[in-house]
């Protein structure tokens, strides 16, 4: 429910910004890969290989050394990549490494056949599963004193839906009705099913984060919890509107008057930061759009919309799967 809500969707993630982990993660990150797939990577006379363990001083620069020297003898060309020199037909990935895939041609691709058209996807359209009748067995539970009663609509879903092609169009249709279920799970529990279009008390919070100076809070403007998925932070509303075409730092109000772009704030939001961790499970998407319910902080936040997205997984005929709290 939006007056649950403590720092609103975003919990200070962004999708303009990424952190480029050191060599130790790297490597510990390419060993774990191709031990997951079944490659028996690892270091000689080893079970597991590891640096992000407890290593310090001289064993932890020891190990670093046995694993660049390792990798650059005992890999094969395509895979480890110096100065992304990768062979015709492979991509170079935001870290380095020769190959083909998502992880390497995917988000971060740096150069090589990175994907520049949509990847193949589902054939079942998203209008063909939020149908009337889903869309109104939510929004038929709200009062009708309610302000989102009026203003959220199947429509004005449809109409933002068109500038984010991908929601819910992934490779295989059980991973697109999770998506859709998972999102529709989260705007269910953050609008009290589409009841409130603005956070209960929002402007008695403090939402401006006065570091950031890429988007700097506007003085008598309030960047509190609004829309389907209560976007907050002057930081979301300033890059929401940027990729949207909407002044979000002067003019964050129009996310609770135009049903539109309220939608495309929940959608840009969704696919900027969360669309890219669902494969970790529920629980994960819970973290990146109000991480302080999590570990502890709110117990019956999470349960609620666990609540909620297994009823519209079962309702859409997927497997809600692990992983479902955080």
């Amino acid at each position: 429910m939006a007056e649950e809500r403590t720092r609103g969707a975003g919990s200070r993630f962004r999708a303009h910004e990424s952190e480029v982990p050191g060599f130790g993660e790297i490597a510990a990150e390419f060993l774990a890969e191709k031990k997951n797939r079944g490659e028996g990577l690892q270091l000689a006379g080893s079970q597991s290989t590891s640096l992000k363990g407890n290593c310090s001083g001289m064993v932890a620069k020891l190990l670093a050394i046995l694993i660049v020297g390792f990798l650059a003898g005992a890999l094969p060309g395509p895979v480890l990549a110096q100065n992304c020199g990768c062979d015709a037909g492979l991509c170079c990935s935001r870290w380095g490494y020769c190959g083909t895939g998502d992880d390497y041609c995917g988000t971060g691709c740096k150069s090589g056949s990175c994907y520049t058209t949509p990847r193949p996807s589902s054939n079942i359209p998203v209008p063909a599963v939020v149908t009337e009748g889903f869309f109104d067995r939510i929004i038929d539970q709200a009062d009708a004193s309610c302000a989102g009663k009026n203003f959220y609509t199947r429509a004005a879903f449809l109409d933002a839906l068109k500038s984010y092609p991908r929601f819910g169009r992934e490779v295989y249709v059980d991973d697109s009705l999770y998506e859709i279920a998972a999102f529709f799970a989260h705007v269910t529990h953050e609008t009290g099913n589409f009841c409130y279009t603005e956070e209960d008390n929002g402007a008695s919070k403090d939402y401006c984060d006065e570091t950031d100076t890429q988007f700097p809070c506007v003085s008598g403007k309030d960047y509190y919890g609004r829309g389907p998925i209560q976007l907050s932070w002057n930081y979301n509303y300033g890059a929401a509107g940027a990729s949207i075409g909407f002044d979000g730092l002067n003019n964050p109000e129009i996310v609770a008057t135009d049903a539109s772009i309220s939608f495309k704030t929940a959608l840009w939001f969704w696919m900027s930061n969360v669309h890219s961790v669902i494969g970790q499970g529920f629980g994960a998407t819970i973290r990146v759009i109000n991480s302080n319910e999590c570990d502890g902080g709110n117990t019956a936040a999470v349960h609620a919309r666990v609540e909620y997205f297994t009823e519209y997984c079962n309702e859409l005929g997927v497997l809600p799967g692990d992983n479902l709290t955080c």
